[in-house]
């Protein structure tokens, strides 16, 4: 099943680039949703670094949800400088397929439109883990046009 979802972030497109590629930015966005804790941290600076990291998950920073795998790739068309493209093919023994794409382009003014797509598939858990999805991805834009606020705030002054 498939979750497709958009918005505007006032940031411009070369900084939400370079945010969306650290896992610093995950961890904040995903909070207190969800915790991702890298099981090896000192390997864990850039997504584009990397084949894999494993995680562990929390749910609500309370209930442990197992380890999942994020499994980065950045996807950019040589021809064209936009749209940038951020994949995580993760998996984890509960959800067999977490095919997530980030596309990040400028809006048309000053800021960027980004987009999460995701495809997930978890046998007969798969309808509850997409509504979880709806809800996590909702959660994830609303902290991340919170954070380009404040991010903004701070430059302006």
């Amino acid at each position: 099943m498939k979750v497709a979802l958009s918005t505007n972030i006032d940031l411009p497109p070369d900084e939400v680039w370079r945010r969306v590629q650290t896992p610093e930015l995950l961890m904040h966005i995903a909070a207190p949703l969800v915790r991702f804790n890298m099981v090896n941290p000192a390997h864990a600076s850039n997504f584009g670094e990397q084949e894999r990291f494993l995680v562990d998950l929390t749910l609500f920073g309370l209930l442990p949800f197992g380890k999942q795998w994020i499994v980065p790739t950045v996807h950019m068309d040589d021809a064209a400088i936009w749209p940038k493209k951020l994949r995580d093919n993760g998996y984890s023994a509960l959800i067999t397929t977490w095919d997530h794409w980030i596309t990040v382009e400028p809006d048309g003014e000053r800021g960027t439109r980004y987009r999460d797509e995701v495809e997930v598939k978890a046998g007969l858990l798969t309808p509850f883990v997409w509504l979880f999805s709806q809800v996590f991805y909702r959660h994830r834009q609303r902290r991340w046009r919170a954070l380009a606020e404040r991010i903004s705030g701070c430059s302006k002054r």
